[in-house]
């Protein structure tokens, strides 16, 4: 089995280019050993792609006469096809298996956005398309008498086993398959470690992976606001205004009424209550959804009125939408999303800065089943939903987590109150020119500035600081307002 170091909360931090495309794949750590030599002392969780067994297969498995250490007892195809997936930055569905009932489960455990795999077990160094996907191979020796006590006692309290069962097994099976399948695999290791005692073994393998990720860092979200900024506002003239540039980057812009400005006069007012702000933020939310509504695709359809009349209409021709929210900014848009698609599934995306170098970072992930599954997401029609795009770091961010489940570009409607024209949207525009923007409004500023973080260290009282860039004249934070 895989286990993802960070698999559902992770740093996908430089990963991509301003053009969308992947730079850098996840860093992948093949591990080796013997049956209890303590590779779980590395990494956790094992043997996930068993084959599917038959009655009879899961028979002698209980009465200990079936090998499980063979080669041939791992659905090696498919252990690759989900490493390749997690590897290219994809989500994947790998089986589950159950080691007390001697049978692949019909369940399945999503894995998607770490940015350290490691794939562990017995044999995870013997197909040679598997080896091609690490970057670090390790192999974990250990003493035979320590793996068969280590076993015994495993065996005994974890699956159920008796003493006398898992003797035979090991004597008939597993020892012979370690000799002839497991050991001759450590000469394709790139580290050797033993299999107790390792601590200084493990520091030294951590150290190299903290060298590899800190050479993939790209510094995303500074250079994404400098380069986007720079180049949009060189190549639009100065007598452009916000709304023009908008419809230059072929953005859906809501019309600009009389009454739209007053409810975004009321917005942006500091001193409007609570209370207006939300009434005001849902019935904004509504307008834009039902703008955004416009991106789906319609078929015809004939109903008969109540007075037995066929009237001629249109329906919508999706088989499955959902919404996803960026976390916490895109909430004030729920409701909105809420009141016009009933019974809308919505997921979430948590993407937060981190606290030192202000990248983005993906922390946290909740989506619906349909993009979940890769043969649904292809088919789904997604509304994302952020309350404005000012580097456009989260938006760029979250559009690339849809793409990587295998969500079509032109199937993502992402929804936002407000956007700054001179910030990242052109460069969102550029690399996903296909998705479609629906917002309301547009101002034209995006300025830098340096937010100070008070915390206590050492004894005494330290402030740091990290840049932010902020959206003028803007709304303030919308989500703070909106919740707060």
């Amino acid at each position: 089995m895989m286990h993802g170091e960070g698999a559902h909360t992770s740093n996908q931090e430089g990963r991509y280019g301003e053009d969308g495309e992947r730079l850098t794949d996840a860093f992948v750590i093949g591990i080796a050993g013997g049956s209890a030599s303590g590779k779980t002392h590395v990494a956790q969780q094992i043997d996930s792609f068993y084959k599917w067994h038959t009655p009879e297969e899961v028979a002698l498995a209980f009465e200990n006469n079936y090998d499980l250490d063979h080669p041939d007892s791992i659905d090696m195809p498919m252990f690759a096809a989900c490493l390749a997936d997690l590897k290219a930055c994809k989500q994947t569905n790998i089986p589950v298996y159950s080691f007390k009932d001697h049978q692949r489960l019909k369940e399945t455990k999503y894995l998607y956005g770490a940015a350290i795999i490691i794939a562990e077990g017995i044999m995870t160094l013997h197909d040679p398309s598997l080896r091609a996907l690490y970057d670090l191979k390790v192999f974990v020796q250990c003493d035979s008498d320590l793996m068969l006590a280590r076993r015994i006692r495993r065996d005994v309290k974890e699956r159920g086993r008796s003493v006398d069962g898992i003797l035979e097994q090991y004597l008939r099976f597993v020892k012979p398959s370690y000799d002839h399948f497991v050991l001759p695999t450590s000469r394709y290791a790139d580290v050797i470690v033993p299999g107790s005692d390792n601590s200084v073994a493990i520091e030294l393998i951590s150290t190299h992976i903290r060298r590899q990720l800190n050479d993939r860092s790209m510094r995303f979200r500074e250079r994404m606001a400098n380069t986007t900024t720079d180049s949009f506002l060189f190549h639009v003239p100065n007598s452009e205004t916000p709304s023009e540039k908008m419809l230059r980057l072929n953005l859906r812009l809501l019309d600009q009424t009389p009454q739209l400005k007053g409810i975004y006069t009321i917005l942006r007012d500091k001193t409007t209550t609570r209370e207006d702000f939300i009434f005001f933020v849902d019935r904004l939310a509504t307008l834009l959804v039902e703008r955004a509504l416009e991106s789906l695709p319609f078929r015809p359809k004939t109903v008969v009125t109540p007075v037995g009349v066929e009237s001629n209409g249109k329906e919508v021709d999706a088989k499955f939408i959902c919404g996803i929210s960026i976390l916490r900014s895109g909430g004030p848009l729920e409701q909105g999303l809420k009141r016009v698609i009933n019974d809308v599934p919505i997921g979430s995306l948590l993407i937060q800065s981190d606290a030192e170098s202000g990248e983005p970072l993906l922390l946290h992930g909740m989506l619906p089943a349909c993009i979940r599954l890769r043969h649904q997401a292809e088919e789904a029609y997604v509304f994302v939903l952020d309350a404005q795009i000012g580097t456009g770091a989260a938006a760029f961010m979250a559009i690339r987590v849809l793409l990587d489940h295998g969500v079509r570009q032109d199937r993502i409607i992402f929804v936002t109150f407000l956007v700054a024209a001179g910030g990242g949207v052109s460069v969102l525009r550029n690399a996903f020119a296909r998705v479609k923007i629906v917002c309301g409004a547009a101002d034209g500023a995006l300025h830098e500035s340096w937010c100070e973080d008070s915390h206590l260290g050492e004894g005494k009282g330290e402030t740091d600081g990290r840049k932010v860039w902020v959206i003028e004249p803007g709304m303030g934070q919308i989500g703070d307002r909106y919740y707060l």
